[in-house]
């Protein structure tokens, strides 16, 4: 199976976060035909019930090529053309997948070994496969993360910052407002002072930006509202404590600002020869920390149309890809042995 091929049957095998089994179980059947003829060892990493990353090992890994098994939704199946391969998770991640497979098979034929594969479930969620990972590492230096960086090592990627604000108020009759008090009120103008919170920026990454992602609450059009919802999240540029602050200042006592999650931003290791970029999506590296040894991130395909209906990967990437990560670990293992 060439890695088109693979691909493709990677995204025709629906993987929405939660839904990994029949994915990994796909995976974990080719890898062991692999491994099978080449002195390998697979093994299912499980995570909860019905989850399971799968960690394919040869020898004592040195680098480990790794990236998630799971998409966001919705599901739609693969097509191609002579150019594209199409579908939920072409580029984030399945058609990264294909590629490290096929580097791992470049490899062994070349007579490599002390390398791993390593695949998540729920990077589009929780990350709750790479916090599994995180504990039950297998001494591996150096972690090369896959993501769409158009095949770019990835210098930096910024960090989240996410919160739900929450406005209270009193219900009554809106032909009576002045009996009420309204939550959707409060809620907008604690979000039109969050929009005028000027940013932090970074020389490196640039602006942080501030996404306003879900607005709810209120019962009914002549109803004051009593409750309202939004949900907010920042990219980082370095130190969350100044939006913090500065959100906190904005808000007031209009609403409740709860914080739900902070993700760092991270620095990457990088080499010499392959083109950088600056990247300001965030990844399982995090959660992974450095268990699995120095985070480096790079993978075929955009972001830009990864969780789109449009979301594809360039047949001519993901080849040079396959050559790309069987380079790298090659020039990985050699820098462990000198270091």
């Amino acid at each position: 199976m060439n890695v088109y091929e693979l691909t493709r049957a990677l995204i025709d095998i629906e993987s929405i976060s939660g839904s990994e089994a029949a994915v990994a179980a796909y995976l974990d059947a080719h890898l062991r035909k692999l491994a099978d003829k080449t002195s390998g060892k697979v093994e299912r990493m499980e995570v909860e019930p019905g989850r399971a990353n799968v960690l394919a090992c040869w020898g004592r890994p040195v680098v480990t090529l790794s990236t998630h098994l799971d998409t966001v939704p919705p599901f739609f199946p693969s097509r191609e053309d002579a150019e594209w391969i199409w579908g939920r998770g072409a580029c984030d991640a399945k058609g990264i997948i294909a590629a490290m497979v096929a580097a791992a098979e470049k490899m062994l034929v070349e007579g490599a070994k002390n390398f791993a594969l390593l695949f998540v479930v729920g990077e589009e969620r929780n990350s709750a496969g790479a916090a599994v990972a995180a504990r039950t590492p297998r001494g591996s230096q150096y972690l090369v993360n896959g993501e769409p960086t158009e095949s770019k090592l990835a210098l930096a990627s910024k960090g989240i910052l996410r919160f739900e604000l929450v406005a209270r108020g009193r219900m009554a009759h809106s032909a009576y407002p002045e009996l009420g008090e309204s939550a959707i009120e409060a809620l907008l103008d604690a979000l039109e002072s969050i929009r005028r919170v000027a940013l932090p920026t970074d020389e490196l990454l640039g602006p942080s930006t501030v996404n306003i992602g879900t607005i709810s609450g209120g019962h009914a059009p002549n109803v004051i509202a009593d409750s309202a919802k939004a949900e907010i999240l920042v990219r980082l540029v370095g130190d969350p404590e100044p939006v913090r602050t500065a959100f906190a200042q904005a808000v007031g006592t209009r609403a409740q600002l709860n914080e739900v999650l902070y993700i760092p931003v991270i620095k990457f290791a990088s080499v010499d020869s392959l083109p950088t970029t600056v990247v300001s999506f965030t990844t399982d590296v995090p959660v992974l920390g450095k268990a699995w040894g120095e985070p480096l991130l790079v993978g075929p395909g955009s972001i830009h149309v990864a969780h789109t209906a449009d979301e594809r990967i360039s047949k001519r990437e993901l080849t040079e890809a396959v050559n790309m990560y069987a380079a790298l670990v090659k020039r990985l293992q050699a820098m462990a042995v000198t270091a």
